[in-house]
């Protein structure tokens, strides 16, 4: 029988050193490629004989590099161990010292036939060992332990040799260890922020982030080559995708876009990953309902930073959902002047992806598309069978590398597809109205490194529009996709400009101005056709709310301007979760040629203000308010305040009335004490029937309790 040892993890310590200590003291959590202390203690250890094995997943072995048997004698391996000092029953080097060794540094040498009461190790975990839990086992001599669920290995941004690193040690802050980020919204002309948490350090997502990855459709099929292809952030990440959107498997979030949301949560109520995390693992793996574009992108933001992999939210404003993915976006108006129903072609408001961080040697030798990849769970399109797209080199869509896997043409359909406007008429034929290359994806953002501005990328994804390089770009795109060349469309004799008028503000009338300007020599007799309807973000219609026709003489090489206004007593009532105005207005000669305009609008709404008091110190108490107060000379109901943020609150506060009069405020004070250091951020949000989910937001960063005592010591 063996006898018994004693295994120091030395958790603290490593996790400290490796980046992990935001997670856990309490385990062992590591990055690959970097090494790790372990102090093993017991009877007549030898120091130049301890054998150590460590295993992931079920028929863990080393072909597969899911086992590896390593020690301080005997062949290299992929893991490596070496002893940084032994003592025999005299007390051993302080952790302090072990840390000042280095894993490289020579180890304190021992007589090959001494023995010890304990060892003090360094083990080095391999750049591209599989990521997720292990066993760890330790023998020597006549003494052994095992432990099972003993470490965690995770991708290393920081390590050259791991396929995620980042050298930048700002971006790294930014993409892995940032907790908090923001997504926007709105529309190209009025882009609005939405404050996120995302809590990938909070004490349980890393848990229920591996056992998303162990949901997965390939592992329930196959979990010991699932866990073997861990290794590699390409397959992790195309895994991500797919799991946290529910239509293949039992993933995160039940998608919905129809403005029903019975039984579930409206998606613009959510403002963190973690309610969604901890609410799907809650319930047995069920989806979570509901989520859409923005709610998957920031959940798999969250997946991502937690495993290790830098990653970044990213909008794309008049984004083009290719379908057949021939570059080409066909829209079509009914000769009424508003559109129909559904289309299956359509360009978004704006549309959230994720961008991951990654080397793609599977594309080519050379570092040609290394760098930022799109990653979308959202459930658009299937890619190889399943909703996921990605991972797609962002490199390889600027260079309109269509042919390079995975779903490149998609995402270049995206940000730079062609929209092909068609009018139907009453007897149902069709005849094209613009064929516009400038408009589909515009202000392609996301969060700046170490500030809340707005990072405008979009020269990232394209080449500027109307240039001959963004042309040329685009022909190429096409030809690799389909062997067609796009056409061009003259210019129009008539140029047809609708613009706002003053700020739209949500329960006010909103009024725009029509500018028509002439390329024509002669007088043109016009009928206008003007409408509004609500539109989902998505582009497709929910409901009209408003028209009206007028004639009007336009003369020659001539401009003229015309006011109209849409009454907030049509579309207040219509006003749907995430929803826009698009007013259009369609304009007719009498030779039958047609011209349009549109303009998408999203109503302004008021402030929610929040304030906090105190000074942020871990475990100190600390205050919070947040007041709303109704503009509107009409009573809101269904009125709700809801306050989060990890490491401040450890769970969601709310304040809620049925009715909130004129003029009358709710308010919601908290009082709280953070228990985590570094910065961190309450958000705030306000929901009623009319205006939905408004955020607002605060930084708080919090201060180990020591602070304020050297501070008065100094003073």
């Amino acid at each position: 029988m063996s006898a018994a040892m004693k295994l120091d993890l030395q958790c603290v310590k490593n996790n400290r050193d490796h980046q992990t200590s935001e997670i856990s003291l309490d385990r062992l959590i590591i990055r690959r490629g970097k090494a790790f202390s372990l102090t093993v203690s017991g009877e007549s250890l030898q120091p130049d004989d301890i054998q150590i094995t460590v295993e992931t997943g079920p028929c863990a072995c080393e072909q597969k590099g899911t086992s590896s048997s390593f020690g301080t004698k005997g062949p290299a391996n992929r893991w490596r161990v070496a002893v940084l000092s032994s003592s025999s029953s005299a007390p051993r080097s302080s952790p302090a010292s072990a840390s000042r060794s280095s894993p490289a540094s020579a180890p304190r040498s021992s007589p090959a036939s001494s023995s010890a009461s304990s060892v003090d190790l360094s083990v080095m975990c391999p750049p591209d060992a599989c990521v997720g839990l292990y066993s760890l086992s330790v023998r020597s001599g006549s003494s052994s332990t095992q432990l099972e669920r003993a470490l965690t290995v995770l991708f290393n941004p920081w390590c050259e040799d791991d396929w995620v690193f980042m050298p930048n040690e700002a971006e790294r802050q930014e993409y892995v260890m940032s907790e908090h980020g923001i997504v926007y919204k709105g529309v190209d002309e009025y882009i609005t922020s939405v404050s996120w948490d995302y809590g990938q350090f909070e004490e349980d997502v890393l848990d229920i982030c591996l056992t998303l990855l162990d949901q997965n459709p390939k592992c329930l099929k196959d979990a010991a080559e699932d866990y073997a292809a861990r290794c590699n952030p390409i397959y992790i990440s195309r895994v991500v995708s797919s799991m946290i959107n529910s239509d293949d498997d039992k993933g995160v979030l039940m998608g919905q876009w129809d403005g029903t949301y019975i039984g579930g949560v409206l998606p613009s109520n959510w403002s963190s990953s973690v309610d969604i995390l901890r609410r799907w693992i809650k319930y047995d793996c069920h989806p979570v309902k509901f989520g859409q574009c923005w709610v998957f992108a920031a959940v798999m933001c969250t997946v991502l930073r937690c495993l290790g992999i830098p990653c970044r939210v990213v909008t794309n404003y008049q984004s083009a959902h290719d379908t057949d993915q021939n570059l080409v976006v066909d829209e079509y108006f009914g000769d009424y002047g508003v559109r129909p129903k559904r289309n299956m072609d359509s360009v978004w408001n704006y549309h959230v992806w994720v961008e991951g961080w990654m080397k793609r040697p599977d594309l080519c030798k050379d570092s040609l598309y290394d760098g930022w990849q799109v990653l979308d769970p959202t459930p658009q399109e299937k890619s190889s069978g399943i909703y996921c797209l990605g991972p797609a080199p962002v490199k390889a869509v600027l260079m309109g590398h269509t042919e390079v896997k995975y779903d490149v043409p998609f995402v270049f359909g995206e940000v730079n597809a062609d929209k092909v406007t068609w009018l139907i008429m009453a007897n149902g034929s069709k005849k094209k109205i613009i064929s516009d290359t400038r408009t589909v994806g515009q202000n392609i953002s996301t969060k700046a490194v170490g500030s809340n501005s707005r990072q405008d990328i979009t020269e990232q994804y394209k080449h500027p529009e109307g240039s001959e390089k963004e042309r040329a770009v685009y022909q190429e795109a096409v030809k690799r996709v389909s062997d067609l060349r796009a056409s061009e469309t003259p210019s129009p004799a008539l140029q047809m400009n609708l613009s706002l008028d003053g700020p739209p503000l949500n329960g006010a009338d909103i009024k725009l101005k029509l500018v028509l300007k002439s390329d024509s020599t002669q007088a043109q007799d016009l009928t206008l056709q003007m409408s509004a309807q609500v539109m989902r973000y998505t582009g497709n219609p929910a409901a009209n709310i408003w028209s009206n026709s007028t004639n009007t003489n336009l003369q020659p090489k001539a401009e003229q301007t015309l006011s109209f206004t849409v009454p907030f007593a049509a579309y207040g009532p219509k006003m749907m979760d995430n929803n826009c105005i698009k007013v259009c207005v369609i304009a007719t000669d009498k030779t039958g040629e047609t011209y349009l305009a549109e303009k998408d609008i999203v109503p302004h709404s008021p402030s929610l203000v929040i304030r906090v008091s105190g000074t942020p110190l871990q475990d100190s108490e600390m205050s919070a308010e947040v007041v709303f107060e109704n503009p509107l000379p009409v009573a809101l109901k269904n009125c709700c305040v809801t306050l989060t943020g990890s490491g401040l609150l450890k769970q969601a506060e709310t304040s809620s009335t049925a009715e909130l009069g004129p003029g009358q405020r709710i308010r919601l004070s908290v009082t709280f004490r953070p228990y985590r250091l570094g910065p961190k951020k309450l958000v705030a949000d306000f929901d009623s029937a009319t205006f939905r989910n408004i955020k607002a937001s605060v930084d708080v960063n919090v201060r180990p309790a020591t602070a304020l005592r050297f501070t008065n010591f100094g003073k």
